[in-house]
């Protein structure tokens, strides 16, 4: 349904007929770590994520998977070689 409390407009999996059903009752506030993201709107009621109601909660562990200006390095896969494959092999030379 679409929103009707702090981000009227934007479709939100919380809201129902008888209102945000989110902890609390409404959206939390995006925290510092959010600044640069392209997920975020402002409202008369603050500045708010379009994706997930609790950002604080995105952060806690590590970095919000949706979030727009965090770089992801990609670490290269070592292929890992059995030694005792790697014996053989070089047996045979």
């Amino acid at each position: 349904m679409v929103c009707q409390t702090v981000k009227a407009g934007i479709e939100c999996a919380f809201m129902t007929k008888k209102g945000c059903g989110f902890n609390g009752g409404t959206c939390n506030a995006i925290i510092d770590k959010c600044e640069g993201c392209g997920k975020i709107i402002e409202s008369s009621f603050g500045r708010f994520c379009t994706v997930y109601p609790d950002p604080a909660a995105k952060w806690s562990h590590s970095s919000c998977p949706t979030a727009t200006h965090v770089k992801r390095v990609k670490e290269e896969a070592s292929q890992k070689i059995n030694p005792l494959k790697a014996s053989k092999r070089a047996q045979k030379h």
